[in-house]
């Protein structure tokens, strides 16, 4: 597997990302997803990355900068055959990786409460990954899961 920034131009890792845009908003309640769309991913704040195995897709993840010492993780999604194989793992410690590597001391995520999301959520929790209040520009809300990871 090799994880390299994500080429928003390739059909590919666009049906990925647009999947998870889909299905994050299908799985919860109206106005609560906050998945991005691909036009929102180009952000220059934004680095999209990649996991590949030769030609095959496996995983897409983002890091978006919320400010100097602070990052949130966005659009992490791993194609259902590749699930339960250490992807998604791989696809988290190479942002929180990259995150470091950006001299962010804190990096945060919003996941869904319900039980589509439950994967996800032990998944951070596994990384050191614990529940927060709110954080940026989200507000309370009981259809959404707010976790934080102080980074040393």
């Amino acid at each position: 597997m090799t994880i390299i920034a994500g080429d928003l131009d390739n059909s590919q890792v666009c049906a990925l990302l647009e999947h998870h845009a889909t299905t994050a908003r299908a799985e919860t309640a109206r106005g609560s997803a906050h998945a991005l769309d691909l036009a929102s991913l180009k952000a220059s704040d934004i680095n999209v990355w990649a996991a590949w195995d030769c030609d095959t897709l496996l995983a897409v993840g983002a890091l978006k900068r919320l400010s100097i010492d602070h990052g949130e993780i966005k659009s992490m999604h791993t194609a259902q055959a590749c699930r339960r194989k250490g992807v998604g793992t791989a696809m988290l410690l190479h942002i929180v990786e990259a995150a470091r590597a950006m001299g962010l001391s804190r990096l945060s995520l919003e996941t869904g409460s319900w039980p589509y999301f439950l994967p996800a959520r032990e998944l951070y929790k596994r990384h050191g990954f614990r529940e927060c209040p709110p954080f940026g520009q989200y507000v309370p809300d009981p259809n959404s899961v707010f976790m934080t990871l102080e980074l040393p």
